[in-house]
């Protein structure tokens, strides 16, 4: 018999990012932007024929794609290698190359929003002229004119939804990542969606079900979100159904079924439920998947999903209300699901009594090198969750297993645990992390001897606090995109961040002791651990200054420091070669100091 070799870590290399798509009315056609030919691009495929095909070629990142329901043209929203500064795009019904419809001068900001129903106006929420809170408008296809709705005045403010005789606007005000509230325009009268705007609660996909109700997600006055509504003519605020210790994290309306399609979260996993509006009734729908990234219904009644699992990429999927079926076939060359590594999920008390759920991955037996990767996850304000990472299950291919907390400030354990984090970067988050690492130690499983520190994002910073101030626990160190100086970072995030930052990170005049102490770079005489440091040049969040300084006074202090960076990448990799590169170059320097 012919025997064949196991899958290299090469093979992990060849499933591809689906970042958002878009359904025609009757479901006939999607579009989705995926890098499936190395770079972003926009690609389409007839739910019937199944054979992807590139529609739009512009090897930018997008952050939405739309279908005209007239069918005369696709909207999407391109950046400029990274740089997050969105611009609005049409493309040709039958594709070609995407035309600047809405867009502006070098660093301006152009979001989309919404579409109307006849698709002859885009709603949209710019940075000119208020880069700090944002301005919405809408443009007129027809007589090609821009109309300012609303100019942001407290807080960074995002059309929602418009109510079907356009005559209600309703907006999300964003004061803090835990603090969104709903309001709603009609004519030059304002009013918000729930009882109390002082009380620090959230609401979000807040749809228009008819011209007098909107219904939503929130959490006022709860631990966990819930179904609601507001109507307009009563001025009343009603919570509708909760799902208990699960949070809504996304509501969608489909018109032509009069119903709601809600998604949940629990700890790291999510489930699907739809409410049916006529008979007020809801009822779970199983899912083959355990996260979901988004959700579209069609005029058919389809529901479309884009989701995946820990041990399947990204995927978009239908639901024809009896069953599902999938309609992408993106897989890893060579690697079927048995062949990857589906996580424990694992519980630990920290250093407070608190509870801290975790993700441990184990390599397979025949492949463990005895090496563990701890990673704190990004946000902070998210959640390590059953999904699939390419680069979790390459490392776990080369033999190391991966521990994942979800410590406090994470999202899917209630309001209560994701405030924790707030100006609170560096001390209660950190503490869980080390007790998660203790844990890790008295189950035998890693040791300092095998124990490797890689996060992204808030978890790179976290990498270098805990380098900083534990450098014992660990034998080397990568940190990709971290914040190295909260005073730094406080300064030089987008400007419609700077809005939400005291109450997410604290104010440095007010807590320059606080800022001293959770700062990285404070601890640098205790960075001694090999380290390797990635960054994307054009990231706009933690800006390339972040890595440069950390770096440079380390290697001034003659500390082993390697530095990475991608000149046509922000705050991640959406370009294949540079993915490749990262990955390469981050097994590298793990092997080299096993």
């Amino acid at each position: 018999m012919i025997e064949f070799p196991k899958p290299a870590v090469e093979q992990y290399f060849t499933s591809y990012n689906i970042s958002n798509f878009s359904v025609s009315p009757y479901g006939e056609k999607i579009f989705f932007s995926t890098n499936m030919n190395g770079k972003v691009n926009i690609w389409a495929m007839d739910t019937v024929g199944r054979y992807p095909y590139l529609f739009a070629e512009k090897n930018e990142d997008t952050n939405f794609v739309k279908y005209d329901p007239e069918g005369r043209f696709v909207l999407a929203g391109y950046d400029n290698d990274g740089d997050e500064n969105y611009q609005i795009y049409a493309i040709a019904p039958d594709g070609g190359v995407p035309q600047p419809l809405i867009t502006g001068e070098e660093g301006e900001k152009y979001y989309f929003a919404k579409l109307s129903g006849d698709g002859n106006r885009i709603y949209y929420n710019t940075s000119k002229g208020n880069e700090s809170y944002l301005n919405s408008k809408v443009y007129d296809l027809e007589t090609k004119s821009h109309t300012l709705l609303f100019e942001g005045d407290d807080a960074a403010t995002y059309i929602e939804d418009i109510s079907p005789d356009d005559r209600h606007i309703v907006y999300l005000k964003m004061y803090a990542n835990t603090y969104m509230l709903g309001m709603i325009q009609s004519g030059e009268e304002y009013e918000y969606i729930t009882p109390d705007r002082n009380a620090v609660h959230t609401v979000w996909d807040i749809s228009f079900i008819n011209d007098d109700e909107v219904w939503f997600a929130t959490n006022y006055d709860s631990e966990y979100s819930y179904l609601a509504k507001y109507s307009l003519t009563e001025k009343q605020f009603r919570k509708v159904m909760d799902f208990g210790d699960e949070s809504v994290t996304s509501v969608t309306f489909s018109k032509e079924q009069n119903r709601l399609y809600l998604v949940t979260e629990k700890g790291v996993t999510d489930k699907l439920y739809y409410y049916d509006l006529n008979a007020q009734t809801s009822e779970a729908i199983s899912i083959p998947f355990e996260s979901i990234d988004q959700l579209e219904t069609a005029q058919t009644g389809d529901v479309f999903v884009l989701a995946r699992s820990a041990v399947s990429p990204f995927n978009i999927w239908k639901y024809d209300g009896d069953s599902w079926e999938q309609l992408t076939e993106n897989k890893v060359l060579g690697v079927t699901e048995e062949d990857m590594v589906d996580p424990e999920i694992v519980n630990y008390e920290s250093y407070d009594g608190l509870a801290i759920e975790a993700l441990l991955f184990r390599a397979k037996e025949e492949n463990s090198n005895g090496c563990t990767i701890f990673w704190p996850h990004g946000g902070p304000q998210a959640a390590e969750r059953k999904f699939y990472r390419a680069m979790f299950q390459m490392l776990l291919n080369r033999g190391y297993n991966i521990f994942c907390p979800n410590f406090r400030g994470s999202t899917g354990y209630g309001a209560s645990f994701v405030k924790m984090v707030e100006q609170d970067w560096g001390e209660g988050p950190r503490l869980d992390n080390v007790e998660g690492i203790k844990w890790l130690f008295d189950e035998g499983i890693s040791s300092p001897e095998k124990l490797f520190l890689v996060g992204g994002s808030y978890g790179g910073y976290m990498a270098l606090l805990l380098h900083g101030r534990h450098p014992e626990y660990f034998k080397a160190v990568v940190d990709i995109f971290g914040v190295s100086d909260l005073f730094t970072f406080y300064n030089s995030v987008p400007e419609h961040w700077k809005p939400i930052m005291e109450r997410w990170v604290g104010d440095p005049e007010r807590d320059i002791k606080k800022f001293t102490e959770d700062s990285p770079v404070t601890y640098l005489d205790s960075m001694t651990k090999p380290m390797l440091v990635i960054q994307g040049a054009k990231d706009p969040r933690v800006v390339k200054e972040e890595s440069d300084q950390i770096v440079k006074k380390l290697q001034n202090a003659g500390r082993e420091v390697e530095y990475l960076v991608l000149d046509d990448e922000g705050h991640g990799f959406s370009k294949k070669e540079n993915e490749i590169k990262v990955y390469e170059t981050m097994l590298e320097f793990l092997d080299k100091h096993q």
